[in-house]
């Protein structure tokens, strides 16, 4: 036999969650863990294990986000990363935490995909490498944005 629930909401008391979440924010709380490991990232490499041997990395980013210097609009975007090391490889936790730090950053398109790319060549300066940035379209106008460094070789 079903079972009646009443329950009675004192609505001068209790905000609806979406308005405390959208509304409320205190800037003196503690914080969160994942929020300090974002805030200190920087791109970690490790020593090519096949430092001879000619191969490609690829990394997809499908989350990244910054803000737009003209409306202060997110900007979403899809980082693809494609790159043949030289003695370095990238850590793949750093280079998600280093992705998320530039997600409440206000940046131009150009500017993002430049500065990543510059990070990452000077991290760990790859043999060849190349940067795309798919950016979601906005207005009707989709970006995409390819940055390349050095030669590719054959794999």
């Amino acid at each position: 036999m079903p079972v009646a629930v009443t329950a009675t909401v004192d609505y001068n008391v209790t905000k609806p969650l979406y308005h405390s979440l959208t509304t409320s924010i205190d800037h003196n709380r503690t914080q969160l863990y994942g929020e300090q490991s974002i805030a200190e990232a920087k791109i970690i490499c490790f020593n090519n294990p096949y430092l001879g041997r000619s191969y490609e990395i690829a990394i997809e980013l499908p989350e990244f986000t910054c803000l737009c210097p003209f409306s202060g609009y997110p900007d979403f975007a899809v980082l693809r990363l494609l790159y043949q090391p030289g003695p370095k490889v990238i850590e793949l936790k750093s280079i998600k935490l280093y992705i998320n730090s530039y997600r409440d950053r206000t940046i131009s398109h150009e500017a993002v995909t430049n500065e990543i790319f510059d990070d990452l060549i000077t991290a760990c300066d790859p043999k060849w490498m190349q940067l795309e940035a798919d950016f979601n379209p906005r207005g009707n106008v989709h970006t995409v944005l390819r940055v390349s460094h050095g030669s590719r070789q054959p794999c």
